[in-house]
């Protein structure tokens, strides 16, 4: 399958509930999905939910079969970015420090969690100090 640039239009909860199944599980039939999700709601309602997804182009319906599968339009990356450069635009004017330092106050994070962010700082630091590097041989600037 194609995949393509990140979704413009941003999923609903129950869709993104939809899209973890697929992640997670692969291509998928409506029964599938419905089975995995173990909810009240019946067949016809994930039917539904699914052909709006179609439409919005978050998922893709593969009709070669009698039985109708559905797929991921774009991998769980792609989604979360695009979700969280969505939020940080909207909610945090582009200051990615500000959506940081927030997220970190709102939820308890795990040690290794925690190690992992350091980890990308780090890495994000070295990335800056090699952009001033590189903008300093060009005789640019950042």
């Amino acid at each position: 399958m194609r995949r393509v640039k990140a979704p413009r239009r941003k999923p609903t909860d129950a869709e993104l509930a939809i899209l973890r199944v697929l992640w997670t599980r692969g291509p998928s039939t409506v029964r599938q999905i419905a089975a995995v999700m173990g909810r009240e709601s019946g067949y016809t309602t994930f039917l539904k939910l699914l052909q709006i997804m179609t439409e919005k182009r978050l998922v893709v319906r593969d009709e070669s079969a009698r039985t109708h599968v559905y797929e991921a339009a774009y991998t769980q990356d792609q989604t979360q970015r695009q979700l969280v450069t969505d939020l940080l635009e909207r909610a945090f004017d582009g200051s990615a420090a500000q959506l940081v330092l927030q997220a970190l106050a709102a939820a308890r994070s795990s040690p290794e969690e925690l190690a992992e962010i350091r980890k990308l700082l780090r890495g994000a630091g070295d990335s800056v100090k090699n952009d001033d590097i590189d903008a300093r041989k060009t005789g640019g600037s950042r």
